[in-house]
């Protein structure tokens, strides 16, 4: 299986895969955006080959620059890996995780980390195990930090304080969001609508920044956190019976 690499130069071209038949829609445009402010810091993004009928890719970035609620310089960090349809059980997620861990090799990296959950909108832990990762920190509901190191060096580490930043967030819903992920919009407008009906208040605040997701999430996901009344309650993707159901929970 040939795999492509996106970069600048050819991402119009190319895509990145989430998105591709939506390409008008605002998750796929502000993804494109956010992109090519990433490539200067060292951002990847390597897809199986759509001409050959390869349906998956993985993300990954220089761990300073991860936007994740971590402290990984010094590694490579695994935003995504997904492969679908009939090109799962091929052995493709495989070979796109090592082209991440060579590249973190001729980078001269520690080793390469990622964030992985037994619920939904990330990979589970059980893929990375068979690969040599390692679970360094657990967080809740289901957040594992998985690291496959290099050497004998100091594992990266969650930045913590879940609870006290949720609790800054004050009466209401608070969405905490970014462009790191095509679907997030979706997600974000049937929060806010739902809230609406629920006559909450509502407040969205738009992450510009791996730095500002260390300072500001209140979940090790980073790039989207839903809070009621100062109390975290997801970090995927809800439908509107669910996040009534968790409002209650």
């Amino acid at each position: 299986m040939n795999i492509v690499d996106v970069s600048l130069e050819n991402i119009d071209q190319t895509g990145f895969f989430c998105f591709m038949s939506k390409r008008k829609s605002i998750g796929y445009k502000r993804k494109h955006d956010w992109l090519t402010k990433r490539f200067d810091e060292g951002m990847r993004i390597k897809m199986l080959d759509l001409k050959e009928g390869g349906r998956g890719f993985i993300e990954y970035i220089p761990g300073r620059y991860a936007w994740r609620s971590v402290n990984a310089d010094d590694y490579m960090f695994i935003h995504c890996l997904w492969v679908v349809g009939k090109s799962k059980g091929n052995g493709y997620g495989t070979l796109l995780l090592n082209e991440c861990i060579e590249d973190a090799k001729r980078s001269g990296l520690k080793g390469v980390a990622m964030l992985t959950s037994e619920k939904v909108w990330l990979a589970k832990r059980g893929f990375f195990e068979a690969s040599g990762f390692e679970c360094v920190a657990e967080a809740a509901p289901s957040f594992c930090l998985m690291l496959k190191h290099f050497g004998d060096n100091p594992a990266p580490t969650f930045s913590g304080d879940w609870e006290k930043k949720a609790s800054r967030c004050g009466e209401g819903i608070t969405l905490f969001q970014s462009a790191q992920c095509p679907y997030i919009d979706d997600a974000a407008q049937i929060i806010e609508q739902a809230a609406g009906k629920q006559g909450l208040p509502f407040q969205s605040v738009e992450f510009e920044s791996a730095e500002e997701i260390r300072e500001r999430s209140p979940s090790p996901y980073g790039v989207f956190s839903i809070v009621h009344n100062g109390r975290f309650l997801s970090y995927h993707y809800l439908t509107e019976k669910d996040f009534i159901k968790a409002l209650d929970s």
